[in-house]
């Protein structure tokens, strides 16, 4: 909107100053001779301003004469295709063309996703997955000893800790990345191996990566 007023602003302007004698010969327009009896199918005129199923400004286009003299002109939609016209078109859209704006693109090389994944597998690392589950309760009660162990009512699987991971840790992985040869059926610490990129260095003192799982009951 704000460029279709520049746009009718600049044509008012650029008509006040370039002084365009306004003789009844030179505004005599093709759209006028069609009240004298000779008729014109269609008109050749250039738009100021892009309008939806027509055309772009600055084009040239064919209108009915009705259309542009009850809609285009009024509104300095558009002006009669001849010379000074296009002249005044040519010089609005140098003022009020508006400028297309560079999008840079900021491509990742290998160096930074490596710094990426490596930061990604430190908070796994250093993390801890908090995970609260219902008890078997009929083979809680048959325990033989408090020291066994407190099964699930449903195992955990690598699906659940992938959706946990996200959620707690910000950190999206794969199932592939965790090694987890059965799910989880009891209450307790678990470490849970992470199969990560060889390019991602391991800490001083340690074979492999690991994610700390807690289960806990809710």
């Amino acid at each position: 909107m704000a460029y279709i007023q520049n746009g009718r602003h600049a044509l008012r302007q650029i008509i006040k100053e370039t002084n365009v004698q306004q003789s009844h010969d030179r505004l005599m327009q093709p759209l006028f001779y069609a009240c004298q009896g000779i008729r014109y199918r269609k008109l050749d005129v250039i738009l100021t301003t892009s309008i939806e199923k027509l055309g772009k400004a600055g084009e040239t286009v064919k209108v009915a004469p009705g259309y542009f003299r009850n809609h285009l002109m009024p509104k300095l939609l558009a002006v009669p295709n001849i010379d000074k016209f296009a002249y005044l078109i040519k010089e609005q859209r140098k003022i009020y063309q508006p400028k297309e704006e560079e999008v840079q693109v900021v491509t990742k090389n290998v160096e930074d996703k490596s710094k990426v994944y490596e930061k990604a597998a430190y908070r796994l690392l250093n993390g801890r997955l908090v995970l609260r589950r219902s008890i078997n309760v009929e083979k809680f009660r048959a325990r033989s000893t408090k020291d066994d162990p407190i099964e699930l009512r449903s195992p955990v699987a690598k699906d659940e800790i992938v959706a946990e991971v996200a959620r707690q840790l910000c950190v999206q992985i794969d199932p592939e990345n965790l090694h987890l040869p059965t799910p989880l059926e009891t209450f307790g610490l678990f470490d849970v191996q992470l199969r990560m990129p060889k390019s991602i260095p391991l800490p001083e003192g340690r074979y492999n990566w690991t994610l700390k799982v807690k289960i806990r009951g809710k």
